[in-house]
């Protein structure tokens, strides 16, 4: 019973089965068949859109061929109005050029009717000027034959006495010019030199080196010179100084020519005396003790000098030589004196030309710092001076102004003449220096004399205290370069036979005077 109810279960499942499959079979081929139907109606629509598509892009197509067409059909417009409108231009510039060749031709044909009259024109000229030309040459042969010269040696004469004339005003007019321009310049060099010296207060212009010390009585004096005269050798040897010890109350002479070595002995002479104890080895050290105060002394006149001149950055060696100069004398004029007096003068006068008072001031200070040489040179106080300027440091106008100031050097800067000029005032003003009448009156007379004993000299006169010789010659005798020559035989001559403080410049003046009087 039950096998049977199995076996009838199983054949029912298996019919079950067998007709799920039929419904399952049923059912995809419904689904196939709608799905190629779908696909038929969605391969009709994409045939359908590609038509579509297809007949748009047609349509496309045609119009942009319509419009390039268009823009074609317009370029080819464009060109045929532009060759048509070059064709109009060039068809007007061949009727103006055959007008213009029209003009021309009729232009040639005047122009050779005008030449024609022209040539026959200047045929009628050359027979005319030959015709002159003829009565020219008669009658320069008449004026020749009248006159007594060729035509040449008339036109020579002219011209020789036109040149001579204008030479004559020409020299004459620069004349005129000239002594316009000296009186204009010395009015206002005196004007500025007047206004330097009365801004300029000189505090002292002389001073004479002392060479006399006095005693309290001569009892002193045989102390001083000892036994056997063996202390006044002993100061004699140490200061290299010459005592003399003569008959003149309560005074010693003291000589020589070095003033800084007679300074050392007046002070060691002093504090002998002072101190009582007066013998060699005293003496000695008295002198080497005096020696290295003065060099302390000196120092310190030199900076109270620089200082109240207001003058900084110098050399210290330099402001050495500024402080011996304080015991250095020319012609009984204090050297440290004249030096402060020339530097406030160049500052004074560079101010009045706008020019640099300090630089001026300096080169004042300095002008005369080869006077006080530590060793002896052949070179003369300004070239010696510049070269101690340049070796320590000195500005090249300053330099060039020391070497200058007694023009033995060429002056390269405006300050240079500043300070020949300010050494001039200082050293000329009545009583700034001194000297023997007779000396200069006898040396003043040498040197005319000296000049008039050469052939051609018509006059000498000896100017500037001695400090220029002029000389005027016979210009009939002595020609230009006998000029020169005579002036460097006349200065050698003078350097060789005679004695002068300075230097001595000798001008020699040869002119050609023609005088005729009007009546």
């Amino acid at each position: 019973m039950d096998i049977s109810i199995i076996i009838t279960g199983i054949i029912a499942l298996l019919a079950g089965i067998g007709l799920g499959k039929i419904l399952f079979a049923k059912n995809t081929r419904k689904k196939i068949e709608e799905a190629d139907l779908q696909s038929q109606q969605m391969l009709s629509e994409a045939q359908l859109r590609a038509e579509t598509i297809k007949k748009e892009k047609i349509l496309e197509a045609k119009e942009k061929f319509v419009q390039l067409k268009a823009e074609y059909d317009k370029e080819v417009l464009e060109r045929n109005r532009k060759i048509n409108d070059g064709e109009n231009r060039i068809k007007q510039k061949e009727i103006s050029i055959n007008q213009k060749e029209g003009l021309l031709d009729k232009q040639i044909k005047e122009n050779e009717v005008i030449k024609e009259n022209l040539n026959r024109q200047l045929e009628v000229v050359a027979q005319k000027r030959t015709q002159l030309e003829k009565h020219q040459e008669e009658h320069i042969k008449r004026l020749e034959k009248i006159a007594g010269l060729t035509a040449e040696e008339a036109k020579t004469q002219l011209i020789e006495s036109l040149k001579q004339e204008a030479q004559t005003q020409a020299l004459q007019l620069q004349q005129e010019v000239i002594e316009e321009a000296r009186q204009k310049a010395n009015k206002e060099a005196r004007k500025i030199i007047i206004q330097s010296i009365q801004r300029t207060a000189a505090e002292q212009t002389i001073e004479n080196t002392v060479t006399i010390f006095n005693l309290e009585s001569d009892e002193i004096k045989g102390q001083i010179i000892g036994r056997e005269g063996r202390n006044i050798r002993t100061i004699e040897a140490a200061t290299g100084v010459d005592l003399i010890v003569d008959d003149t109350p309560e005074a010693i002479v003291l000589s020589s020519f070095d003033p800084l070595r007679r300074e050392i002995a007046r002070l060691s002479l002093q504090r002998l005396v002072a101190d009582g104890r007066i013998h060699p080895a005293r003496i000695e050290e008295v002198v080497e003790k005096t020696r290295k105060q003065l060099e302390e002394q000196v120092m310190e006149i030199g900076e109270r000098t620089v200082i109240e001149l207001g003058i900084h950055g110098l050399h210290k060696e330099l402001v050495r030589i500024v402080g011996k100069m304080r015991f250095r004398s020319s012609y009984g004029q204090n050297l440290l004196m004249h030096s402060r007096e020339v530097a406030n003068l160049c500052a004074t006068m560079a101010a009045e030309l706008g020019l640099s008072p300090k630089l001026a001031k300096r080169a004042g200070l300095l002008h005369d710092i080869g006077k006080v040489p530590d060793e002896e040179t052949e070179l003369s106080h300004a070239l010696l001076g510049a070269k101690l300027a340049e070796k320590y440091g000195e500005n090249a106008a300053v330099v060039n102004a020391i070497g200058a100031h007694h023009d033995e050097m060429e002056m390269q800067y405006i300050i240079s003449p500043i300070v020949q000029s300010c050494d001039a005032i200082s050293g000329a003003r009545p009583g700034a220096r001194r000297e023997i009448m007779q000396q200069y009156l006898q040396r003043i007379k040498d040197l005319e004399t000296l000049a008039m004993g050469y052939t051609g000299v018509e006059k000498a006169y000896a100017i500037q205290a001695g400090r220029e010789l002029r000389v005027i010659v016979e210009s009939e005798k002595i020609t230009d370069s006998d000029s020169d020559k005579l002036s460097f035989e006349i200065a050698q001559k003078i350097q060789n036979e005679m004695t002068y403080p300075g230097q001595i410049k000798i001008t020699v003046i040869r002119e050609k005077r023609a005088i005729n009087v009007a009546r």
